[in-house]
């Protein structure tokens, strides 16, 4: 029992339920109409702009688990599951959630202030996020060459994937950025104690950066529904 309770420990259990619920959430939205049928993207979550003005606040978050699309939910579904199970692994089960969904929020409203007549879905944002955490990674743990190396190849990832964003239509470019960074301020915010130790001042300046950033992008956003 105990050998089990540590092998559960032990394994990326956030990351398997992030992306089964996501996947059960594709499912829905297929036999519900269709995960290209705009109407059903918005039943589920997706986000858009009017909706949340009208007091739907939870749709800054939502769109993080609706797919348009098969290549859509595989593409995003592979990197979940992939990178997310490395990413809790260096950061901890409850750090990693937290990591996840702050960088989804940062990434939808990011979106939301700079393209507000898009509808938009995918947990890309999120995703970029975890790729901003390496960021945090390379810059705090600079002496353990393992984690500066695998840092770099994702940091490296997200920045190719940015730029192509520039020359593909209809990728939210905003949305990716924002997820990036928030991923970044996050994650110092949270720290890695695995890894060790991080400057006290930088965490405190990363979680006010983030929620000052947070604070205007809302009011840029949504002032007049505040």
């Amino acid at each position: 029992m105990q050998y089990r309770l540590r092998q559960l420990k032990n394994s990326p259990y956030i990351t398997y339920a992030l992306f089964g619920l996501t996947v059960l959430v594709f499912l829905l939205e297929t036999v519900n109409g269709g995960s290209t049928n705009n109407y059903v993207l918005v039943r589920f979550g997706a986000r858009w702009n009017p909706l949340i003005e009208a007091g739907q606040w939870w749709r800054l978050i939502t769109p993080i688990f609706v797919h348009i699309g098969l290549m859509h939910i595989l593409v995003n579904g592979v990197t979940l599951f992939y990178l997310g199970g490395i990413t809790e692994l260096i950061f901890g089960h409850w750090r990693f959630l937290v990591l996840y969904l702050v960088s989804g929020f940062t990434g939808n409203l990011a979106s939301a202030a700079f393209n507000p007549t898009g509808l938009a879905a995918g947990a890309s944002t999120a995703l970029f996020g975890m790729m901003g955490a390496y960021l945090m990674l390379y810059d705090g743990y600079r002496e353990n060459s393992g984690i500066r190396a695998i840092s770099r190849q994702f940091v490296m990832l997200a920045a190719l994937n940015i730029v192509f964003d520039l020359f593909m239509p209809g990728v939210d470019i905003y949305g990716h950025i924002g997820g990036f960074l928030g991923g970044f301020l996050i994650a110092y915010a949270l720290g890695a104690p695995k890894l060790g130790e991080t400057s006290m001042p930088r965490r405190v300046g990363s979680l006010f950066a983030l929620v000052a950033a947070s604070a205007a992008l809302l009011i840029f956003a949504f002032g007049s529904a505040l």
